[in-house]
């Protein structure tokens, strides 16, 4: 049977409020729309953990619209094609960005990039959010992250970690830990998840922080093994692993999530249709029982929810960066 978690109960809070006052403001123009199909664009390629949660999105969507919703993938620049082809469409609620935190993280990892995350977007809704799950391989002779962090001190340098590429979060929240605790890792970076968490279980590298959905059949396997998340609460699907937060460190968190923008200018009362149909979807038991299967954390919220939200992460990245030395390739 399905059960209401502590953030889906508050998601149904906020969503009711914000319903109710939206439907004072739904004019013919939310009427008429949409008349044709949307296309959301997606940074990533088809297949993986971002697409699959964008496409759970767009059906559900496509029936409640009653148009289709089209996942448009164009993968590549750390997801700048994708932010820059949603930056210069029309504003007009049909083309939606499915985005990541790559959007907050690209102006400050770039030397140059052609949006403003700021100017150029207007927020719809945060969708979910993904805890990193910090995994070794398993002759690594630390069973738990205060120890691994001892084992890391006491030989400086000689531990290597995957990333899914330079600059991406699984990069930055390393390099983040690794100046929090004052250890010397290497950073090694891989195009995407699978082929860091190859050379992880073969022992080419000794420790990576990975989303959870993409390392969750690793640990599940004992392929690897997990010994922290970096979300301030522990994940449904592995109560027994400890955060960071609680494990020295506390406060720390860094999580993948995703969420919805659209270029600034859209129509606000379609922003708002938006919102409260992107809302339904996560509250639905089928859609919510298949993301939290998987590790991600529902969000959901109003617009103003989710431009507080990128407006906070900006500097908390950027100070990431710029400690980390990272630089685009």
């Amino acid at each position: 049977m399905f059960r209401f978690y502590p953030t889906l109960l508050k998601l149904i809070l906020t969503w009711l409020l914000f319903l109710c006052w939206g439907l004072g403001a739904q004019p013919a123009l939310a009427d008429s729309w949409p008349s044709r199909p949307i296309r959301m664009v997606l940074g990533f390629p088809p297949g993986g953990p971002t697409d699959i949660v964008a496409r759970i999105i767009a059906q559900k969507l496509s029936l409640q619209l009653g148009q289709q919703v089209i996942v448009d993938n164009k993968p590549g620049a750390g997801g700048n094609i994708a932010a820059e082809t949603v930056a210069k469409a029309a504003p007009d609620g049909y083309t939606l960005f499915y985005n990541t935190s790559a959007v907050v993280i690209a102006p400050s990892l770039y030397d140059r990039v052609n949006y403003d995350p700021l100017k150029d977007f207007a927020p719809v809704i945060k969708t979910v959010e993904v805890p990193l799950l910090m995994v070794v391989n398993n002759s690594v002779p630390a069973k738990t992250f205060k120890e691994f962090i001892s084992l890391a001190k006491s030989k400086p340098g000689s531990i290597n970690y995957s990333s899914t590429g330079t600059g991406t979060v699984t990069h930055l929240s390393a390099a983040m830990l690794s100046s929090l605790a004052n250890i010397k890792t290497q950073h090694v970076p891989y195009k995407g998840s699978a082929p860091g968490l190859m050379d992880l279980y073969i022992g080419q590298t000794q420790f990576m922080m990975d989303t959870l959905n993409t390392s969750l059949p690793y640990v599940k396997d004992a392929r690897i093994r997990a010994l922290a998340v970096t979300s301030l609460k522990r994940s449904s699907v592995l109560p027994d692993v400890p955060t960071i937060s609680e494990s020295g460190f506390p406060g720390f968190e860094a999580t993948a999530w995703q969420g919805i923008l659209v270029p600034t200018g859209t129509p606000i009362e379609i922003m708002h249709l938006l919102n409260v149909e992107v809302n339904k979807i996560l509250l639905n038991p089928e859609v919510s029982s298949k993301l939290l299967a998987q590790g991600a954390e529902i969000m959901g919220g109003t617009p103003e929810q989710y431009g507080d939200f990128i407006k906070k992460e900006m500097p908390r990245w950027a100070k990431a960066i710029k400690d980390s030395g990272a630089r685009a390739d």
